[in-house]
């Protein structure tokens, strides 16, 4: 069966986080600590603003209550600890296995959801939509990263949708 456009865009997404990954493990620690003058003041800070948000959509998606998502938001905060890259690593694998897991249980990615903001009201949506809201946002930060990665001097890591295509269509 063939997967659901939305599904397959987050598999996009953690494909292209895992790229991202394993570029990092490749390059001296430093360039992932390192402060600089970017949309966030490190590689570091920039995944766990990703992290955090793909917690956050995750439990609007399962139509958890504001103050649910609150607290699942300081748990992730608590785990995050000291930013390290294997930690930050292991918490996005996590956050996939239940991505995935809520996907298969839902099944109906047009499932209609309607997240309430406390400044913008109430969204009429479904799954694909905020699927993806969720991948676009992690494209535009992993974006961020690889020009934080250039800046320091090193090469950086393509992520982009069609080398995710074509990596997956030579494997099948």
């Amino acid at each position: 069966m063939k997967k659901h456009p939305a599904a397959q865009m987050y598999d996009y997404h953690v494909w292209a986080n895992n790229r991202l990954f394993a570029r990092l493990r490749e390059l001296p620690k430093e360039v992932y600590d390192r402060k600089i003058e970017s949309v966030f003041p490190s590689i570091a800070d920039t995944l766990v603003h990703i992290f955090m948000t793909d917690t956050i959509w995750l439990g609007v998606m399962q139509g958890k209550a504001m103050d649910v998502i609150q607290a699942s938001m300081r748990e992730a905060q608590e785990k995050i600890g000291d930013k390290r890259l294997d930690t930050i690593e292991s918490l996005f694998g996590e956050s996939a296995t239940a991505y995935r897991a809520y996907f298969a249980e839902v099944g109906d990615m047009q499932k209609e959801v309607f997240p309430e903001h406390p400044k913008f009201g109430r969204l009429e949506t479904n799954l694909a939509e905020l699927v993806h809201h969720v991948v676009n946002h992690g494209t535009y930060h992993r974006g961020n990263v690889s020009a934080m990665i250039r800046q320091q001097g090193e090469a950086g890591v393509p992520t982009d949708y069609i080398y995710y295509l074509y990596e997956i269509n030579s494997t099948n």
